[in-house]
């Protein structure tokens, strides 16, 4: 079924996918949103912003050319959050196939409308058949055949079969699951309590301060994704607890790489500033407090990280303003 398969954004993410697909099929694209960095890693090989070290076989091709990327039966989309509707629209009058399966691989959601990806590529491209990989997944390890696994989730169980064999490696384990919206929203979510976490790191509180603030993330990932759509069972899966984990925890991480810089006094302007890739949580702060009080949720470490990101609050009073909140029953799902 996918002969020809595109991969759409040329991060770090990106490209460790469009090197792995191309051990399960003998021709891959990958798109550059550059003319000079398709350009550069056609020549070079080894796209050193964002995954350095890792070379991208010569059964890739590397173009800046979306109509000719969007000429496949998959197209994996990795572009980030705030580009995908952008991406999106274009890809809409890009001779995109009726039949072309779309993988989405952004974690986010978007602003304002509350849209998870899946919801944001139906908007631009009405009744195609969409999926979602999702899962503890750090480019620098999985580009490197590290042993990692993730999830592929489709409310298409027709798709799912073949979708499960072609995204699974020799050291990458694929899972399937129809719940698009749970995992969808694990990946969204950790990224913000990875800010967290990473805060917690550079502020110096301690592995059990670490501990309890991620099990704590979990709790609020549960009951904020449960109410918006997700099933709470998929948060104890690789794309909640799995993914939540390695975020938190990770040196490759960049929103826990965030935060860290956050705790340690720098500013989320200067950090951003420095940095060649996004940090994901710092939109999805944004967009996952507005859906928690759209919804009554009750969600204080969200709300700690955007007001650090977006209200000049220090990270050291938000840590302290979720030490004084009132004590819960921990058992009680309604309370945070």
């Amino acid at each position: 079924m996918f002969d020809r398969i595109s991969v759409i954004g040329a991060g770090g993410w990106g490209t460790a996918l469009a090197a792995l697909l191309a051990e399960n099929r003998p021709s891959v694209r990958l798109w550059a949103h550059h003319a000079a960095t398709a350009d550069r890693l056609r020549a070079e090989r080894v796209n050193t912003d964002y995954l350095p070290g890792v070379r991208i076989p010569d059964q890739v091709e590397v173009t800046n050319d979306l109509a000719l990327a969007a000429n496949a039966d998959l197209l994996v989309v990795v572009v980030p959050s705030r580009a995908l509707r952008g991406v999106a629209g274009r890809l809409a009058t890009a001779g995109l196939p009726d039949d072309a399966v779309l993988v989405s691989c952004t974690k986010g959601i978007e602003h304002d409308t509350g849209y998870l990806m899946t919801q944001v590529l139906e908007d631009c491209l009405p009744g195609r058949r969409l999926a979602v990989l999702s899962g503890p997944n750090l480019a620098a390890e999985i580009a490197r055949r590290i042993p990692a696994a993730g999830v592929i989730g489709s409310r298409d169980a027709a798709i799912l079969p073949e979708l499960q064999e072609l995204f699974s490696f020799a050291t990458f384990r694929t899972y399937t699951t129809d719940d698009v919206e749970g995992i969808q929203l694990g990946g969204a979510l950790k990224n913000v309590f990875a800010i967290a976490a990473g805060a917690s790191d550079g502020l110096g509180m301690g592995d059990n301060a670490k501990a309890a603030l991620v099990t704590r993330a979990l709790a609020e990932m549960m009951r904020l994704g449960a109410s918006l759509g997700g099933r709470r069972e998929t948060f104890s899966g690789l794309s909640g607890i799995g993914d939540l984990m390695v975020t938190c925890f990770s040196k490759h991480s960049r929103n826990r790489g965030f935060g860290e810089r956050l705790g340690r006094g720098e500013t989320a302007e200067q950090i951003q500033a420095s940095m060649k890739m996004v940090a994901e949580g710092v939109p999805t702060a944004r967009s996952a407090l507005q859906c928690a009080r759209r919804l009554g949720v009750e969600a204080p470490i969200i709300a700690q990280v955007h007001a650090v990101l977006y209200e000049g609050r220090s990270p050291r009073d938000a840590m302290w303003e979720l030490l004084v909140r009132p004590p819960k029953r921990e058992s009680d799902d309604s309370q945070a």
